[in-house]
């Protein structure tokens, strides 16, 4: 079962919100962050025009992906490495809530999400 519209819903406030506000309305046209919800998957990704100005479609990089396991009731986080593979954040264990691991997407600590 995929997500419900309430859960969509909430999906859409704290993801979203995130990808909202890392996305300058003034920088909209070289820069912006997305979301997409794939199964029990939520993934932000970073993307980009190509740098030599043609129609093609944007560059995306991944930054950040959420898994729901609905059985366990938890979310657990992934962080995108240099091989292009999702990897489990293993700083911040699962979490009952999705909130809880976006902020710590968005202070990024690490330095393993926005750099």
């Amino acid at each position: 079962m995929s997500f419900s519209e309430l859960e969509l819903r909430r999906i859409d406030a704290t993801v979203g919100g995130l990808c909202r506000r890392m996305s300058p309305a003034e920088y909209a046209d070289e820069l912006r962050f997305t979301y997409e919800v794939d199964g029990h998957a939520v993934s932000i990704w970073e993307e980009r025009p190509p740098w030599d100005g043609s129609p093609r479609e944007w560059t995306k990089m991944g930054v950040a992906r959420f898994r729901f396991f609905r059985r366990r009731g938890e979310w657990q986080l992934y962080w995108m490495r240099a091989d292009f593979k999702w990897h489990y954040y293993e700083p911040v264990g699962p979490s009952q809530t999705l909130g809880r691991l976006v902020k710590h997407v968005e202070t990024d600590r690490y330095c393993c999400f926005f750099g």
